[in-house]
């Protein structure tokens, strides 16, 4: 499929770095970002869906490929899931389900795969979402990746990386107080706490708008084809909300806000300090298709 105006081989390949100074917590022997940065990847190929919207599993498998060298400075894919993982971990893969939007099991077997390259044993790897809390890989996982597509939400203005772990409590609406304002504490239950190794927030078909509880409307969907990837929830969430914040700008041509404001993602900064949402401290690396990148 070819884009109005744009030929799939229009690509760019940058890193967008801005001023700031924040330490990059990484584990093993990760390339910390310049300056002490928060470093996140965004990659994107115009050739990852299909016809219909779907992902192809192939690309999915290239794009986690380059974002992992880039976020890592390892030189393969396999080396670079080394850096994160080692064979003694039990890994909990956090998906989401939402029938509308889901994570998709195309992305899920790709990090599966991951993972395993890392020597990390099958049995010792779980995927679920709605029943982390009663299954047992993530009873006794040491290790996470976090999963999820980004979509407007009507709890927290944006269904986002750091609210992906709110089925770690066996009541989440109640954290659904002040546009869910205290998500980020979620991330310092024992459950989770100092495990997640790899956030991927995935920018495939991201909705940009809803009204409602569990709104869905394919009008507000758009093709994006990317995936954000970094260490840090809160600097992958607040590139990915910078995102949805500009494609609304170009849908109803003007700065109109959320229905209920984003603001998880700043106090998951400010007040639990799980990383970094200003721009000035992400290092923002950029490859593959470059068309309609609004950042």
């Amino acid at each position: 499929m070819k884009e109005a105006g744009i030929g799939r081989r229009e690509f760019c390949v940058s890193v967008a770095t801005v001023g700031g100074a924040l330490a990059l917590h990484l584990p093993g022997r990760l390339l910390a970002a310049p300056a002490g940065k928060s470093r996140v990847v965004l990659v994107r190929n115009v050739d990852v869906l299909d016809a219909y919207g779907k992902p192809k599993e192939a690309v999915l498998e290239q794009m986690m490929a380059q974002a992992l060298t880039a976020l890592t400075g390892q030189r393969t894919a396999r080396e670079a899931w080394q850096s994160l993982l080692g064979p003694g971990d039990v890994v909990g893969i956090k998906s989401n389900e939402w029938k509308y939007i889901p994570t998709t099991t195309q992305l899920e077997h790709v990090l599966k795969r991951g993972v395993q390259s890392a020597g990390v044993p099958e049995a010792s790897i779980g995927i679920d979402d709605r029943g982390v809390l009663k299954h047992p890989i993530f009873q006794r996982a040491t290790a996470l990746v976090n999963a999820r597509p980004m979509r407007a939400h009507h709890w927290s203005g944006v269904g986002s990386l750091i609210k992906n772990y709110i089925m770690f409590v066996p009541d989440p609406p109640s954290y659904h107080g002040d546009s869910c304002a205290d998500l980020g504490k979620l991330w310092h239950l024992p459950i989770v706490k100092g495990k997640t190794r790899l956030n991927v927030l995935s920018m495939l078909t991201p909705q940009f708008h809803g009204v409602g509880p569990h709104s869905f409307n394919p009008k507000y969907v758009w093709r994006y084809h990317g995936l954000l990837v970094g260490v840090d929830p809160v600097a992958v969430d607040s590139v990915g909300l910078r995102i949805i914040l500009a494609r609304r700008r170009a849908h109803f041509g003007d700065d109109r806000p959320l229905p209920v404001p984003a603001h998880h993602i700043q106090y998951a900064d400010t007040r639990w300090h799980l990383g970094t949402a200003d721009p000035a401290k992400i290092e923002l690396v950029k490859l593959g298709y470059a068309k309609d990148l609004l950042l």
